[in-house]
């Protein structure tokens, strides 16, 4: 316990330093491209240019850290972060920030996958889902108390956040050099024989065309269906309910806390009762249920109560759908997680897009399709993702 704890704490640690400087950013960012000139496309161009560089670059660093470690892989994602908030920092055209955003991207994707495959190493099988489930909740803790250091910070200096999220990566950068250690065998990631290619295009197309690419796709919905939520309440809270600032971002503060308690003490006791599969069934039906409760909500209690069911829905199946893909699959783990992420990347671009078009048609829109992509998702893992059933076989 004590070897494989102690590095998960760390990691935990590392994650949440990291995701604390993505938060704190959150509130500022808008003004702070509006003062070279800027407005809302290019946020969103800016969003999107950083979404596709994690799909693109998250399974290719996972693949490179199943040939050279873990660790020097983790450790170039931290340092990526850092040097790029201090570009944010110093950026005086617009330029600067798109040039900084794709580098972050580039980067900073080296970061999630290879800790996702350092538990995936390091941890049995049983102990797997609340591993991931821990390091859910670190980011989760992270985007909490980011927008509120951000927003203070911002009082200041717009460019402050940017430096503070700099040297609080700069913080999690040394204790990984000193604490943590490698937890990929040596002797593999450096085999002269080694046979799979960083870009196994190959691997990846059989990967995603066995019952392993049902696990993706998954993780896409799921991610789909949480980016739809928290990308249109604002405007949906506003045009509904006359909601402010204050009240959008209580009710975000609430999708936060419920999302880190779940994923760091429902998931673990969780998966180990009910199993990675019915959790992950729980959850999808859970989101559905979710959603059709914000769209019959009407009151400000009530909108909180049926965002904490729709956080805790969403929450307990994405570590679920982690551990599981992590467990069937023979691909090499760095490259699986790479992928995994890739596909959480891809929600982030398109639930956004989905959600804001629906809106543009009706105002409940976005929530009734997130209900019904959600529902899907249910069936599918109802009929394909069976206990003990052999998916890895397949890739």
């Amino acid at each position: 316990m004590n070897t494989q704890r102690r590095n998960l704490y760390i990691l935990t640690f590392v994650l949440f330093v990291v995701m604390l400087g993505y938060g704190i950013i959150i509130p500022i960012f808008p003004f702070y491209i509006e003062n070279m000139g800027a407005g809302g496309t290019e946020l969103g161009l800016l969003a999107a240019s950083y979404a596709v560089m994690r799909l693109i670059f998250g399974p290719i660093w996972g693949g490179i850290s199943d040939r050279v470690g873990r660790k020097p892989i983790l450790l170039i994602g931290i340092l990526g972060y850092v040097i790029t908030m201090v570009w944010f920092g110093l950026a005086t055209q617009l330029w600067m920030l798109f040039a900084a955003r794709i580098l972050s991207g580039i980067l900073s994707s080296a970061t999630a996958p290879t800790a996702m495959a350092y538990i995936g190493d390091s941890t049995s099988e049983e102990e797997r889902g609340g591993g991931m489930g821990l390091l859910g909740a670190a980011g989760g803790i992270g985007t909490i108390a980011g927008p509120v250091m951000g927003g203070f910070l911002a009082a200041t200096s717009l460019s402050l956040p940017f430096f503070i999220a700099a040297g609080l990566a700069l913080l999690s950068l040394i204790l990984a050099v000193i604490f943590l250690p490698e937890s990929y065998p040596g002797q593999e990631s450096s085999a002269p024989n080694e046979k799979e290619a960083i870009l196994d295009v190959c691997a990846w197309w059989q990967a995603l065309f066995s019952s392993v690419g049902t696990l993706f796709a998954l993780i896409f919905i799921s991610t789909c269906g949480l980016m739809i939520f928290a990308n249109v309440f604002g405007l949906y809270g506003l045009e509904r309910f006359g909601y402010g600032p204050e009240e959008v971002g209580l009710i975000m503060m609430t999708l936060g806390i419920v999302s880190a308690l779940a994923q760091g003490l429902i998931v673990g006791p969780a998966t180990k009762y009910w199993g990675d599969e019915m959790v992950i069934k729980i959850g999808l039906l859970g989101s559905v249920l979710g959603f059709g409760l914000l769209l019959l909500a009407n009151t400000f209690i009530t909108i909180i109560l049926a965002t904490a069911f729709f956080a805790l829905a969403v929450a307990i199946q994405s570590p679920a759908l982690l551990s599981l893909t992590s467990q069937r699959t023979t691909m090499p783990q760095g490259i699986v997680m790479g992928l995994s992420n890739s596909f959480v990347s891809l929600g982030r671009i398109v639930g956004p897009i989905l959600g804001g078009i629906a809106l543009d048609i009706h105002l409940g829109l976005p929530y009734s399709i997130g209900a019904v992509i959600m529902l899907i998702a249910f069936f599918v893992s109802f009929i394909w993702i069976r206990p003990q059933q052999p998916i890895a076989q397949e890739v």
